[in-house]
């Protein structure tokens, strides 16, 4: 019988459930390790095989870490709100519960068909009003601290489709499902004041062991920029009074080269100075650029539009008159909505003015006649900053708006408030409550949580509220203690809510008195290994740093940021190469690998292919190459018996290990060891097919390196390293005995190949044995007649040694 793992697999998955190897001690004397996978929104389609990369590469750490000591929380749930869901329901109407609760079964089925070791008591799910019920909990204390408030913010509207639509939902001014025309209008939406915790965001980036690349992208969104607040009058009084607006600009110095203004269309004081002669041309640009998204509106590659509005602004520097134009590129929800346009000094302000033949005024010296020149230089044309460096002159120019009350040194910061409602059903509902006048009152603790009634139709209203406005019995709410009649708050919150705090709820998942207990959050916070994709960069993982520090600041937890490192696995790509996609008919469905080679084969292959940061293709012929590994290594441990038809007895007897099994054997623990805590999965299993190809070749094999090796293949093969386990006698359980250790003396290199240069060119080398002082090396060196040639005559000025690798004579 030869290594068959749909025999072994499932013997060994219901041990682990029977015996609920996995479970975490809620309160330990151990160390703890929390390591954990972003929980995947749980699709009708099921996982498909770049799912279990990082799912692979976190459970090899979970299970090495129990070995280690450790007391792991490994939990695995789902991130259940979501569209697909909903759109589902709209087309047939299947309740999204039933879609969802049906595809987590699907999910679950097939992650512990990998033999990932979950702590499984520990699962959530986000649309569970178990959950949601600490999700709208904490909702309320970002509103107590006034950090969740209701405004009205332009959003992109499709009639059509009667809903509010995400940026990433609108392509070209259409919806992109339908493609139905889609409008910015003004609504009332709630939103987070993440802009309030900007410099706290900011600040925690230098205490995390993150991607450096992830970082930037969260500076980069946050965008802090040191500046000057100035304000520009309009020319001329408007109704009979002054009128002007602010700009903020990070290059005070560049003021004297500005050759026009540019607001957004929204702009409110866009219509009040806008000229007769202008107004019709403007209302027009004002309706096109309502159609468009902000992500298109902000598209560097796009030509630049503009509309002339017929006012003027004064210069407060120059006293110059400057034209004040409306363009789509100007966002009224970033900044003030105003800029101040310095062609010369400015590569969107350069296009613009060529586009409209506005003058181009060089105030900074560097570039090149009749191109822009962003950069930094010495101020020309500037007036009492002239001849100054850019550093100085900004500084100069700043100290005078203060003096002269025209404006301020201000810090701005590129990021946004978060939107943080949807005209949806399914997700979760806010614990807010209106009274006839408006006025807002927060649910009670004792009043939570608000649960999704059932509805008819999940189609949304028309109005732009959602399908829960249309459900008076549940809408309608009377105060117990005071008679009062409320309303609802309608709109549910958006998909993000409940994952951005999940990680927390794992830590005392089942407790229904709170979120978690302030012992348990003690324990097993922060996250110690998070690993998931690079897309999250600016959304979840921003979003949960958010709450965490939020909650930090309410005293709710210890510590303000969530995640201590973060890693980020590689894409699986289809074998064309490209990104697995149902249109592109490249999706592997690991069922269909499972069937044939097994979860182990499946697991080890995916952690060889590559670095894990690394995006790779599938190959099948590479996946039968790590089967055909693992078939080997089953036969260093069974040897079939074919005159016993067929039955498998153990190669493994006792026996003392030659000096080459002991070398090899500490060599592979040691590399082993080494890789897992640098997460270098493939180089790991690298080393343990040269263990296996060394052993494969004797006629019986020692049990001594037999268990050292068992335990090695345990992180990666779990199925079939309980099987080597349990046929060698072994009676513990094997996830948590302890790993073994290598011996220093076995794994010292015999010798070292020393490169001999002289000043920087190889002339020769020495093999000699590691750790050999550098005097004894440059003697071996000056008796070798092909390097001592290089040296006769000369000056030896130093000698550079780089130990066991180069040895390097500059001379003269």
């Amino acid at each position: 019988m030869a290594y068959q793992p749909n025999v072994i697999e499932p013997k060994w998955q219901a041990h682990w459930e029977k015996t609920q190897s996995f479970k975490t001690e809620q309160s330990s004397n151990k160390p703890k390790y929390y390591v954990l996978d972003m929980f995947p929104y749980p699709s009708s389609s099921g996982l498909h095989v770049g799912h279990p990369e990082g799912y692979t590469a976190t459970d090899i750490m979970a299970r090495y870490m129990r070995t280690k000591g450790y007391n792991v929380l490994h939990p695995m749930g789902w991130d259940a709100f979501g569209l697909p869901a909903e759109q589902y329901a709209i087309k047939t109407g299947v309740h999204p519960a039933i879609t969802t609760n049906e595809a987590i079964d699907n999910f679950r089925r097939q992650l512990k068909m990998l033999g990932f070791s979950y702590d499984w008591s520990r699962e959530i799910t986000t649309c569970d009003p178990k959950y949601y019920h600490w999700t709208q909990w904490i909702f309320l204390k970002l509103y107590e601290k006034g950090l969740a408030y209701q405004t009205e913010v332009p959003v992109n509207w499709c009639p059509e489709l009667k809903t509010v639509l995400a940026n990433e939902e609108v392509v070209d001014g259409k919806s992109e499902r339908g493609g139905h025309p889609v409008y910015r209008i003004p609504m009332k939406q709630w939103m987070l004041k993440i802009t309030d915790y900007a410099e706290k965001l900011l600040e925690g980036l230098d205490r995390v062991d993150w991607p450096e690349g992830t970082k930037q992208l969260q500076r980069n969104w946050i965008g802090k920029s040191v500046g000057l607040q100035i304000r520009f009058k309009i020319d001329g009084a408007v109704d009979g009074k002054e009128e002007g607006f602010e700009i903020f600009t990070t290059r005070p110095d560049t003021l004297w080269g500005v050759s026009y203004m540019a607001l957004a269309p929204e702009h409110p004081l866009v219509n009040r100075i806008t000229t007769p002669d202008r107004a019709a041309a403007v209302k027009q640009y004002q309706a096109e650029a309502s159609q468009k998204s902000e992500v298109a509106r902000q598209d560097a590659s796009k030509e630049k539009s503009g509309c002339f509005t017929g006012a003027y602004a004064i210069n407060p520097a120059s006293g110059e008159r400057v034209p004040v134009w409306i363009s789509d590129y100007v966002l009224m929800t970033y900044g003030t909505g105003a800029v101040m346009a310095v062609p010369a000094h400015d590569e969107r302000d350069f296009e613009f003015a060529t586009q409209f033949q506005l003058p181009v005024r060089t105030v900074v010296t560097g570039g090149q006649e009749g191109e822009c020149f962003p950069g930094e230089g010495i101020a020309v044309n500037s007036g009492f900053i002239n001849g100054l460096p850019t550093a100085e002159a900004s500084a100069k120019v700043i100290a005078w708006a203060e003096k002269e009350g025209l404006g301020k040194k201000t810090i701005k910061y590129k990021l946004r408030d978060w939107l943080f409602s949807r005209q949806r059903y399914w997700g979760e509902p806010f614990p807010i409550l209106k009274d006839a006048d408006g006025k807002i009152r927060a649910l009670r603790d004792n009043e939570l949580p608000v649960v999704l009634p059932d509805v008819k139709s999940y189609e949304p209203t028309g109005t732009g509220e959602s399908p829960l406005a249309g459900i008076t019995a549940w809408r309608e709410f009377r105060d117990e203690k005071t008679g009062q009649l409320y309303l609802r708050e309608t709109d549910t919150m958006p998909g993000s809510a409940g994952s951005s705090w999940y990680f927390l709820r794992y830590c005392d998942p089942n407790n229904d008195r709170q979120a978690f207990s302030p012992e348990a959050e003690r324990y097993f916070m922060p996250v110690d290994l998070y690993l998931g994709g690079d897309e999250h960069a600016v959304g979840h993982l921003l979003y949960s740093r958010f709450w965490m520090k939020v909650l930090f600041d309410c005293g709710l937890v210890t510590h303000d940021e969530p995640f201590k490192k973060l890693v980020h696995q590689g894409m699986i790509l289809g074998m064309d190469g490209e990104k697995m996609s149902k249109s592109r008919g490249n999706v592997i469905n690991p069922d269909d690998v499972v069937k044939k080679y097994g979860a182990d084969t499946l697991r080890v292959y995916e952690m060889f292919m590559g670095p894990l940061e690394k995006d790779k293709p599938w190959s099948t012929q590479a996946i039968e190459g790590t089967y055909r590994f693992l078939s080997r290594a089953f036969r260093i441990v069974y040897n079939e018996d074919r005159e016993g038809g067929g039955k498998d007895t153990l190669k493994v007897v006792d026996r003392e290990l030659t000096p080459e099994d002991r070398k090899i054997l500490h060599v592979t623990i040691k590399k082993v060891t080494e890789d897992i805590e640098g997460m270098r999965f493939n180089t790991a299993i690298s080393q343990m097919m040269v263990f296996v190809n060394h052993f494969t070749a004797q006629e019986k094999t020692p049990r001594e390196a037999i268990r050292a090796f068992t335990q090695l293949l345990h992180p990666f093969a779990p199925h079939l390293a309980e099987e080597f386990w349990e046929a060698i006698g072994e009676t513990t359980a094997l996830s948590h005995t302890l790993w073994p250790a290598f011996d220093p003396e076995w794994v010292k290199a015999d010798s070292v190949t020393i490169a001999v240069q002289v000043l920087g060119k190889l002339r020769g080398t020495l093999e000699v044995e590691p750790g050999v002082s550098q005097e004894t090396l440059e003697a071996l060196a000056k008796a070798q007649e092909g390097i001592a040639k290089f040296l006769d005559g000369k000056q030896i000025v130093k000698v550079i040694y780089v130990q066991n690798k180069i040895l390097n004579f500059v001379i003269r």
